[in-house]
């Protein structure tokens, strides 16, 4: 039985170095694509795009925990401006979220995880109507003078800071580079009152 008990402990030893050895400690990930607003946010705002990076942790060749950092930028869809008598609109959200990682096939060539998290959240919403400014136009040579040009000028801007929560996955490819190229979707939803920011941005990237 001793015997017994020592085998295994070994073992299990074994296991954990080998597993450690073949797992990169330390993981890092950049991307980007498009975004989608949905909900009610979707029925206010048009198509976007994100980009965004993170940095983590693996715990083991399955689990890990990811720092991530995103941006996404919308535009305020045209009935919505109609409504409210702007010529143009955005909103932005910079976010940072600690999201754990799970792998469901670590070692192989074709790698399909789940995340999901939260943490903080920074929308910026901004209004705009067109109008005209004069700047100083010409070169050394013509020489230089006043001209009228069409700007947007911001006339409505409003920023906050909320928490929020996100939940998604994705497939990673292995390469050659000893990393691997991703696809995810993760639905994000801000907690911001009465009506929630709710938006899908589906990343394409490299993670080492």
């Amino acid at each position: 039985m001793k015997h017994f008990a020592l085998t295994s402990c070994l073992i299990l030893l074994g296991s954990g170095v080998v597993a450690a050895q073949e797992t990169q400690r330390f993981s890092f990930d950049v991307g980007g694509g498009f975004t989608t607003p949905v909900g009610n946010t979707g029925r206010n705002l048009d198509y976007g795009w994100n980009i965004g990076g993170g940095a983590g942790v693996n715990f083991s060749p399955y689990l890990g925990a990811m720092l991530d950092l995103g941006y996404n930028s919308m535009g305020v869809n045209n009935t919505t401006l109609t409504n409210l008598g702007y010529g143009g609109g955005n909103l932005r959200v910079f976010s940072a979220t600690v999201d754990p990682i799970v792998h469901l096939n670590p070692h192989g060539h074709v790698d399909v995880y789940v995340t999901g998290g939260g943490g903080l959240y920074h929308q910026y919403q901004d209004f705009t109507q067109p109008g005209l400014e004069t700047v100083t136009l010409g070169n050394p040579f013509f020489g230089y003078y006043p001209a009228t040009i069409g700007v947007d000028r911001i006339v409505s801007s409003y920023s906050v800071n909320k928490p929020g929560v996100d939940v998604g996955m994705g497939v990673a490819f292995g390469t050659k580079w000893h990393g691997k190229l991703f696809a995810e979707a993760r639905y994000n939803r801000i907690f911001t009152g009465t009506y929630h920011t709710d938006y899908l941005p589906v990343t394409f990237g490299f993670r080492w």
